[in-house]
């Protein structure tokens, strides 16, 4: 009778512990809601929005000036039925957000442009929407072909410090992408 109410205080300890991990992890999300591809002037550009939410892990370690590094990518590619998809075209954005600490301001940097926001959320709404990014040329179409885009976003884990990772559980707190969405857009020449 004592072993069975240990086996039960160890269960709920247990059962505690993995679900209270689980909460943790769940506290950072990025959630595609939209991305479409709009013609602008020779070529096509992408447009998205993500939902982005940090936990207050992730919240804390910008304040303290670390730098948080994400990757956008996008890939178009022409389906074959008994081949491998023949690649159209291949773009990779780099987007940095960090904490400066003498200005008090959070810095947004896409390639070579930068913003400053006063406020973390506001520099959170601008990373979320992906506006105008430039993927191809409509001189890469060929007319009548088919084509499948593919969107991802997500956090680049390997540029983060050690320090911040953690070991076991707390690092899937780090793990942050949308799920890869694809669709076949419709593109003309």
């Amino acid at each position: 009778m004592l072993y069975c109410k240990k086996i039960n205080r160890l269960l709920c300890v247990f059962f505690f512990a993995f679900f209270s991990s689980a909460v943790l992890a769940a506290n950072s999300s990025m959630l595609l809601k939209s991305a479409e591809l709009k013609a602008q002037d020779d070529a096509y550009v992408l447009n998205a929005d993500v939902d982005i939410k940090f936990s207050a892990a992730i919240e804390d370690a910008i304040s303290k000036g670390f730098a948080l590094n994400f990757i956008i990518e996008f890939q178009l590619a022409s389906p074959k039925k008994y081949w491998f998809d023949d690649e159209i075209a291949t773009v990779t954005q780099h987007v940095s957000l960090s904490y400066h600490a003498l200005s008090r301001q959070f810095l947004l940097m896409r390639g070579e442009q930068q913003k400053s926001f006063v406020r973390l959320d506001e520099a959170i709404d601008d990373l979320s929407s992906i506006s105008d990014l430039k993927v191809f040329n409509k001189s890469q179409l060929e007319k009548g072909e088919a084509y499948k885009a593919s969107f991802l976003m997500r956090l680049d884990t390997k540029k983060l410090p050690k320090t911040l990772l953690g070991e076991g559980l707390v690092a899937e707190e780090w793990s942050m992408s949308t799920q890869r969405f694809e669709w076949q857009p419709t593109l003309f020449k």
